[in-house]
């Protein structure tokens, strides 16, 4: 049986990550220092969640601040003021639009010009359970200013870059240290469902009009992963558990529609989380050329399940969240299983795949940095790396193989 991992914490189990950052941003370590530090923890997630026996490992979950800025880089939207002019976006480019650039310092690896300042974070908006459900820490106000900035001043230009350097799937292979992971990207739709017009911009533009151009930039990435390797590609579209009209779901057709030339020969899952899908949602969902599976959150989206049971394509992946990635407290083994035996009947043993809820970034990192702990209140928790043991645990069980341990 089947496993995998939506997504893991990228910032290491004693904050390894935030540390290289704040070393680097205050000019005492060099890029290279930066890049080490997070090639490092890369290579430890990856062999971590291979020991713990997941099949399905994520990569490109790992970002120097978060993947939502991560696809604006892809998509070359950076507007005139940061002075990029085309080719690789380095660090200098990424930070400044990350964190503002109020503060000039001189870093030794950077340049003397580049400004950034710990105060100059702009409208950067937590997730909002009842409000958004979109993707974790997306930054309304100004990812989504530099997206149509960009595309009113320059004439709706965008470009893909000489080089993916974010993409940390690609480096050395996707079979990096001998672990095969699955790139995972923010879906196309998912992106711009979740920006807005910026100021000076008229309300009524539909930002879906630029869903052409963001797909030609996609293929481009998608084509780089084939040629790497990659043989499954999961693509994050959290925006399908909103009540999206029927103007924005038919985007997600015509979107993959498009790309399933491209995808041809890949295996590819479409994750959604953080609620229910509506029964539209899910027609729209289930019915996508080129995917091959789905994934839901089967925690917090209980009525998804009936929707699975009454109708799931026959031959296509059912990535079963019922492992939760967005609390610290230990998963009911047995009813998990209850409900994984259940959806095996429907979609069968081979088609099944034991998944967390969403991405694990949600919760602490390792129990086992809890030392001052009692015991017992130990037994009661699972922070991520004790939650990919337990979906293996479930992938386990539910092939009729026994743990000890649970």
């Amino acid at each position: 049986m089947a496993s995998h991992i939506v997504g893991y914490p990228r910032m290491g189990p004693k904050r390894e990550l935030k540390f290289a950052l704040e070393s680097f941003w205050d000019g005492k370590t060099t890029a290279d220092d930066l890049q080490k530090v997070s090639a490092d923890l890369r290579s430890s997630i990856w062999k971590q969640m291979s020991f713990a026996g997941i099949k399905y490992i994520p990569s490109n979950t790992f970002s120097y601040y978060d993947q939502v800025l991560d696809a604006t880089a892809m998509l070359g939207v950076v507007p005139p003021r940061y002075g990029w002019n085309g080719g690789e976006i380095g660090f200098d480019v990424y930070f400044s639009m990350a964190r503002g650039n109020a503060t000039p310092f001189h870093h030794p690896r950077v340049g003397p010009d580049v400004k950034f300042s710990y105060a100059s974070h702009k409208a950067v908006t937590e997730y909002k359970e009842a409000k958004a459900h979109v993707l974790c820490q997306i930054k309304y106000e100004y990812y989504n200013d530099l997206f149509i900035c960009q595309i009113k001043i320059n004439g709706i230009i965008m470009h893909a870059l000489s080089q993916v350097w974010w993409l940390d799937a690609i480096p050395g292979g996707l079979n990096v240290l001998g672990v095969d992971t699955v790139p995972v990207l923010v879906g196309p739709v998912s992106y711009l469902l979740s920006s807005k017009p910026a100021k000076g911009v008229e309300k009524s533009f539909c930002l879906l009009s630029l869903l052409p151009k963001v797909l030609a930039i996609y293929k481009e990435v998608i084509s780089e992963l084939k040629a790497a390797g990659a043989s499954w590609i999961q693509f994050d579209e959290p925006t399908l558990v909103r009540d999206l009209d029927s103007q924005k779901l038919e985007a997600f057709t015509a979107a993959y529609t498009e790309l399933e030339s491209t995808l041809s020969g890949l295996n590819v899952v479409v994750e959604t989380y953080f609620a229910d899908v509506t029964a539209d949602a899910f027609k729209t969902l289930v019915n996508l050329k080129g995917v091959t599976g789905f994934g839901f959150d089967l925690v917090r989206g209980t009525k998804t399940l009936e929707l699975i049971k009454s109708g799931f394509p026959s031959g296509k992946y059912l990535f079963a969240g019922v492992v939760d990635g967005r609390n610290i407290w230990a998963n009911d083994l047995s009813s998990s299983l209850t409900t994984l035996q259940e959806l095996e009947g429907i979609v069968g043993k081979d088609k099944l795949v034991v998944s967390s809820s969403c991405s694990l970034m949600h919760t602490a990192v390792d129990l086992v940095n809890e030392t001052k702990l009692d015991d017992e209140i130990k037994s009661w928790l699972a922070f991520a790396a004790q939650k990919i043991v337990e979906v293996d645990a479930l992938a386990k069980a539910l092939a009729g193989q026994k743990n000890e341990d649970h």
